[in-house]
């Protein structure tokens, strides 16, 4: 489960006021929540595009601190979406990921990556 950084400044129920709406709109419909660390996020248990095998996704809610947009894109093996012919689903599924964490998180996916690092880097035992 990955937990992205809104813009700063900017809050997730400010750029998706309807989350549920949203994942809904993008992945296909929700077919329940589950728990992950004391958050409760949405589960698309079959979603529309053949590449994901189940999305979950939702805000995790902090005291103090902004809320983060947590999310987990299970994917099937690419030689079986190939193998059945599906390989434009996969361009579709990068844009559809993509897309959806640009619009809730107001971050491009080379911001993404950089604000990833830093937490690894902030991570890292001194020696």
């Amino acid at each position: 489960m990955k937990q992205y950084k809104m813009r700063r400044g900017e809050h997730l129920e400010e750029r998706m006021p309807d989350l549920k709406g949203e994942i809904e709109k993008r992945f296909g419909p929700v077919a329940g929540t589950e728990e992950f660390d004391g958050h409760e996020l949405y589960v698309v248990e079959e979603p529309e595009n053949p590449v994901f095998d189940r999305v979950v996704a939702g805000a995790a809610s902090y005291s103090g601190k902004k809320d983060k947009l947590a999310v987990h894109f299970e994917e099937r093996p690419a030689e079986d979406v190939i193998a059945e012919g599906n390989a434009d689903a996969a361009a579709d599924a990068v844009d559809a990921k993509n897309s959806f964490l640009l619009d809730a998180t107001g971050r491009d996916a080379k911001s993404r990556r950089e604000s990833l690092k830093r937490e690894v880097e902030d991570d890292a035992p001194d020696y």
